[in-house]
């Protein structure tokens, strides 16, 4: 069930993000997540998308949706790529990650998906 409320969704949101981005993210998926430093025989690519399947699996329980899920994964997996091509600070990174998370609850309270 969804919780209520635009604020209930969004601390919902960004404590599924805190989670997936802290706890539940190791040194190794950490540093292989990145192709400038690699894990030798598990692709990069694997890392970041195990890691943004994560991120989004945590949004759609939160919210109780797969759309919200599908968006996140796929978000995050971009902001990420963003960030490991030096293009985007850590700092960018998580404005852009919490931005999504703002866009989603605006998105499910609104009723637009």
């Amino acid at each position: 069930m969804m919780p209520e409320g635009f604020v209930a969704v969004l601390a919902l949101l960004v404590f599924g993000h805190a989670l997936g981005d802290y706890p539940l993210q190791n040194d190794f998926m950490a540093r292989g997540k990145n192709w400038k430093t690699p894990v030798p025989g598990v692709p990069w690519y694997y890392l970041l998308g195990a890691h943004s399947v994560i991120h989004g699996g945590l949004a759609g329980l939160v919210t109780g949706s797969l759309i919200v899920g599908i968006l996140e994964t796929a978000a995050h997996f971009f902001i990420d790529s963003l960030k490991n091509k030096g293009i985007i600070s850590i700092h960018g990174d998580q404005a852009l990650h919490i931005a999504c998370k703002v866009v989603w609850a605006t998105m499910l309270v609104g009723r637009l998906i």
